[in-house]
């Protein structure tokens, strides 16, 4: 690694499941019991997510409930803060930061502006949404630019909202165009941190001067994450490029298999707390589940290797 992207500490966070019971209501004590494994691990963690985290099934009172567990079980231990869903207007997102600075996280995503129906909004709308959350709340920030909502901050905006926000922390980046991760680290120029959602270009992230990546993955194998982080962190290539191999075949593994569906059968089959998915999504099936112990347990050896679990 260069000089550049050793300015600021490296980091990997793990968008957390939210363990529902058989009923769909939310499990607390899973939910406990798992956040205590990741607090374990060291890794960082994120809540009530809209993938991983099934947020866009929780109401205002299982949020906080998921976000003030997730303080008192994870705060002083590891980084621990707020995702929430991608919202239609700013006082959606001011309303999910309210709950978030009550419940004792230490900072909060703010997802980018999803207006529905293939919309798109306009550089000044979308600067206005920002700013409106902003000034609203006094939380650390991290910004969102996702792939998933039809469009990508623009980095300039980036920069300049870091030039008049000491607040923002941080900015989470989705996007498979590596062009354009390159103009946000530079827009952000180490003034805060930069991670990709998902572990694909983690080590590109890392080669250009980002600080690290957010993954699912971590629900499973949340040593595994940290020590791809740590192996970089320390030089040590052949040690992470293993680690990468091997989050790569989970990542894979994992998508192929039904997302965060087949993350949790795999922690039920490890015996691990995870709970279900809360529909519309539903468990897996036997034959998937066959697949889930052949090719996300047995192969990756996740029963045997105390660094993946």
């Amino acid at each position: 690694m260069d000089d550049t992207a050793s300015r600021r500490s490296l980091s990997t966070f793990v968008i957390s499941i939210t363990p529902f019971t058989a009923d769909g209501a939310l499990d607390e004590p899973g939910l406990r019991a798992h956040l205590s494994r990741l607090g374990e691990a060291g890794i960082g963690v994120y809540l009530a997510g809209s993938g991983s985290g099934e947020g866009y099934t929780l109401d205002d009172r299982e949020l906080a409930t998921v976000l003030a567990v997730g303080a008192e079980e994870l705060g002083g231990r590891v980084p621990v803060r707020a995702m929430g869903v991608e919202p239609r207007t700013a006082a959606e997102m001011v309303a999910t930061a309210r709950i978030a600075a009550r419940s004792g996280v230490e900072a909060l995503q703010i997802y980018s502006l999803d207006q529905g129906h293939g919309n798109r909004p306009s550089r000044v709308e979308l600067e206005r949404y920002l700013r409106t959350v902003l000034d609203a709340t006094t939380l650390p920030a991290v910004l969102s630019s996702h792939q998933s909502v039809g469009y990508l901050l623009a980095p300039e905006l980036i920069g300049s909202l870091l030039d008049e926000y000491d607040q923002v922390i941080g900015v989470n980046c989705s996007t498979m165009d590596v062009t354009y991760l390159l103009r946000v680290i530079d827009a952000v120029d180490q003034r805060a941190d930069v991670h990709v959602g998902g572990p694909l270009h983690a080590l590109t992230c890392l080669g250009l001067g980002g600080q690290g990546f957010l993954s699912t993955d971590g629900n499973l194998a949340p040593r595994l994450c940290v020590s791809l982080i740590d192996a970089a962190q320390a030089g040590d290539l052949a040690a992470c490029d293993e680690a990468y191999r091997t989050v790569m075949r989970l990542y894979a593994a994992t998508r192929d298999l039904g997302g965060v569906a087949a993350t949790k059968a795999a922690l039920e089959l490890l015996g691990l707390p995870g709970g279900l998915p809360r529909p519309p999504r539903l468990p897996v099936d036997a034959v998937t589940r066959e697949r889930i112990q052949r090719t996300m347990i047995d192969e990756l050896a996740l029963r045997d290797r105390e660094q993946l679990t």
